[in-house]
């Protein structure tokens, strides 16, 4: 059963990917004629930076997958009924992991926000929602560290016990894509006010709400997974 939950996970997953590559390959010039400055893009392509987010998206949902996958087989032989030496336990979820999630849906919102922002021109009010998508996004950081103090901290942690690695190992790689993804959004800060890259930094806004989206569905699903064993 509970590796019949792991490949429903990646399954899951993939019908994700599947339905943001069909999101992100709509051609908006295609249905909006009054849309007309497509800088250097031509309007017959798809910019380059969408096939590599598809990719790396495909990526990230083969990792994550594999990683559910190894959590439940692993947690299986560890509660064994043939073994009496258990050497699997489970952690007490830190409380603040409930809010580093509400900060990180936060995040989701502002991006979403300066994607829309982007879409009307709005350049202050993109600056804005995607500051603060970003400084959210770091609050989500610093609290995911705090969860790991606690964790270290409590009664239950063992360098023994699998489900205490599993839970870095968890945390630590999300954190690491966002990570990632702060680094694109400061340059994208940076470069927002000017002209000659303002076409850029739409493009970029775009796929930072749709990376950001998915990383939120990333952690909800790894919430979830912890919350339950």
């Amino acid at each position: 059963m509970s590796l019949g939950i792991a490949f429903g996970a990646v399954i899951a997953g993939i019908v994700v990917w599947a339905m943001l590559v069909r999101k992100l390959s709509g051609r908006p010039w295609e249905t909006n004629s009054a849309v007309v400055e497509l800088g250097t893009y031509r309007q017959s392509e798809i910019p380059a930076a969408k096939i590599g987010l598809w990719t790396f998206l495909a990526v990230i949902t083969s990792l994550f997958g594999l990683f559910i996958s190894a959590y439940y087989m692993r947690m299986t032989h560890g509660h064994s009924a043939l073994d009496s030496h258990t050497d699997w336990s489970s952690i007490p979820k830190p409380t603040v992991l409930w809010l580093n999630t509400a900060f990180l849906m936060g995040s989701s919102v502002a991006m979403q926000w300066a994607r829309h922002a982007a879409s009307q021109g709005n350049t202050r009010v993109m600056r804005s929602s995607l500051a603060i998508g970003g400084l959210l996004t770091l609050a989500f950081l610093l609290g995911q560290l705090a969860a790991w103090s606690q964790v270290h901290d409590s009664l239950c942690f063992s360098l023994r016990n699998p489900a205490v690695a599993f839970f870095y190992v968890l945390t630590a790689v999300h954190g690491a894509h966002l990570l990632g993804g702060i680094f694109v959004w400061g340059r994208t800060l940076q470069r927002i006010g000017n002209q000659r890259t303002a076409l850029e930094s739409r493009l970029t806004v775009e796929l930072c709400s749709v990376y950001w989206h998915y990383l939120l569905l990333v952690w909800l699903v790894l919430f979830g997974l912890l919350l339950s064993t």
